[in-house]
């Protein structure tokens, strides 16, 4: 014999929780990638006093959550007159500043020589490993 659902049942394949509950998941991402985008924001931002915490790839983090959580603070985000530009560049073309790329090559190459200085072998190795490959990925950007 096969049981038919009542019209008051959701069919056996539909989702837990029925449509309600994909609503809910709905608002329970975004506001995931809202507070993402704003903890990815304070870090940027921390960075700006801080000379060894990058700013602008906090910043394009915390974008592309907006994007996800808050469309209306990515465009302040994408607006902003320093920042803007840089996340453009990078959505666009993934693309870095020379001046950014010269920058961020400088900050690896001192904390690698820091690094080396300070930190007991093999330990010392280990910001230098990380300089290398950071910054050969960030050389390779346009």
């Amino acid at each position: 014999m096969i049981r038919r659902a009542s019209p008051t049942e959701p069919p056996a394949d539909a989702a837990p929780g029925g449509e309600a509950a994909a609503g809910t998941m709905s608002t329970l991402r975004r506001r995931l990638y809202l507070g993402l985008g704003i903890v990815a924001f304070v870090v940027g931002s921390v960075g700006i006093a801080l000379p060894l915490l990058p700013t602008v790839p906090f910043y394009i983090l915390a974008a592309f959550c907006f994007g996800k959580g808050s469309p209306a603070l990515e465009r302040r985000l994408l607006d902003h007159p320093t920042a803007g530009p840089h996340i453009r560049a990078w959505r666009e073309r993934g693309a870095i500043s020379r001046r950014g790329k010269i920058a961020a090559l400088a900050m690896l190459a001192a904390s690698a020589a820091i690094g080396l200085a300070v930190l007991p072998m093999p330990w010392g190795l280990l910001p230098g490993a990380v300089a290398i490959v950071t910054g050969g990925w960030i050389a390779t950007r346009p």
